[in-house]
């Protein structure tokens, strides 16, 4: 009777049947993967922009550029480009990797404050930042070159632990890229007819694969348990069924312990 007992104790207990397979969804080619870990900017033109991992995009400007321009005034931009779809995983930046971005801006007008132009405290230089949900990542900001040129921006940030960037937590931590920048213009009609003075104010955005941020992600990120939140700060996870087996052998064991003791004292 022991011996059947033990058996049964050492006997493996599984909750269903495992051998079955589940079919997997088709990966989403909007969000990050092993093979892609590259965000593009998008934008329909009214005010509406945002940011995923596929090069394609039907819904956005066949232009592929954002531009604005105003005669006299300023032009105050601040595009936001939130993920959407919104983040489905967790990621796991790799440590000393770098955020590596480039995007094709031009503009055109006044940017300095102070200076002998229009601008009085209400122009600003161009800034791009990167965010984890709320969290500022980094922010980049790009000091002017000539008016009335395209220029190819360009910039990196080292992921490191001290500043907590390192584990983006799917939803809670959705990547959004914002791009402000403020211009003013002061063309207006010149003293003889038929003649202006004074120059516009201009702002152009390329979108697509001419404006883009990558993401160090390390290959951990893959990983089963790291997406169900198995990683290092969680310690070592115990191998499935190896603590039953190893309480059931200790039970055992009493058991056997005892049934010797019984037998002495009845012999």
């Amino acid at each position: 009777m022991a011996l059947i007992l033990v058996a049964m104790m050492l006997t493996p207990v599984q909750a269903g049947d495992v051998s079955v397979s589940q079919s997997e969804p088709a990966e989403d080619p909007k969000q990050p993967n092993a093979n892609n870990t590259t965000m593009y900017m998008w934008s329909n033109g009214m005010a509406t922009e945002w940011t995923h991992f596929n090069t394609n995009e039907t819904e956005s400007v066949e232009e592929g550029e954002l531009f604005e321009e105003k005669d006299n005034g300023q032009i105050n931009i601040k595009y936001r480009f939130t993920m959407d779809p919104t983040l489905d995983k967790r990621l796991n930046m790799t440590v000393g990797g770098e955020i590596r971005a480039n995007f094709n801006v031009y503009w055109e007008g006044d940017i300095d404050n102070g200076g002998e132009g229009t601008c009085n405290n209400d122009c600003e230089y161009l800034n791009i930042t990167v965010y984890r949900g709320a969290s500022k990542v980094y922010q980049h900001t790009e000091q002017p070159w000539p008016a009335g040129n395209w220029k190819s921006v360009v910039f990196s940030y080292t992921i490191n632990e001290e500043d907590g960037h390192n584990v983006w937590d799917s939803t809670n931590d959705n990547p959004i890229v914002e791009v402000t920048m403020k211009v003013k213009g002061d063309l207006q009609s010149g003293s003889l007819p038929f003649t202006t003075q004074g120059n516009k104010a201009a702002f152009g955005f390329k979108l697509g694969e001419e404006a883009r941020v990558e993401l160090p992600i390390d290959e951990s990120s893959w990983s089963k348990d790291f997406q169900a939140g198995m990683d290092d700060s969680m310690g070592d996870v115990d191998t499935p069924g190896f603590t039953l087996v190893v309480a059931s052998a200790a039970i055992a064991m009493a058991v056997f312990v005892n049934i010797g003791k019984e037998e002495e004292n009845e012999a």
